[in-house]
């Protein structure tokens, strides 16, 4: 486990992410107290937020993560007929 100051992490960010990649743990720290500690998305047990669970799938290779931006708001799309529910119920019976 390494420390490193928030002005040297910002200069050398590229640097201390390829450590991480390698498993090590980076401490960062503000006028000498530890404020947070950067560490491989591998090495996670727990996470917190639907993002970094998300990150983490994506990592392993379970899910692929959108890019792009999202649609706006989708069209109603309207059907002519009988209401699908009449069928479904239709069928069932």
């Amino acid at each position: 486990m390494s420390t490193v100051g928030v002005r040297e992490l910002k200069n050398r960010l590229t640097h201390y992410l390829r450590r991480t990649k390698g498993g090590e743990e980076v401490v960062i720290t503000e006028r000498g107290r530890p404020i947070a500690v950067i560490q491989s998305i591998h090495a996670v047990r727990e996470v917190a937020t639907m993002e970094a669970k998300l990150a983490q799938l994506a990592a392993r290779g379970l899910l692929t993560l959108p890019t792009g931006h999202p649609r706006g708001r989708l069209r109603r799309v309207r059907i002519r007929g009988r209401p699908i529910s009449e069928t479904i119920l239709e069928d069932r019976g």
